[in-house]
C-alpha cells in the first residue's frame, strides 16, 4: 500500500491532479499505520502479519 500511495502521489504531482495527490497521501498513511501495527505484534484482520 505504501508503494501504491507513493506512485499515486508522484502521478498526481507530475500531472497536477490534486485528487491523486490526496488519495496517494491517504493510501500511504494507511499503509504505514498497518505496517507499524503489524510490527508491534497486533493482529490485523485476523492475520498476524500484514504484507
Amino acid at each position: 500500500m505504501i508503494i501504491v500511495g507513493l506512485i499515486l502521489m508522484l502521478i498526481g504531482f507530475v500531472a497536477a491532479i490534486p485528487i491523486l495527490w490526496t488519495v496517494g497521501i491517504v493510501v500511504a498513511l494507511v499503509g504505514i499505520v498497518l505496517l507499524v501495527l503489524g510490527h508491534n505484534g497486533r493482529r490485523i484482520g485476523g492475520r498476524s502479519h500484514y504484507f
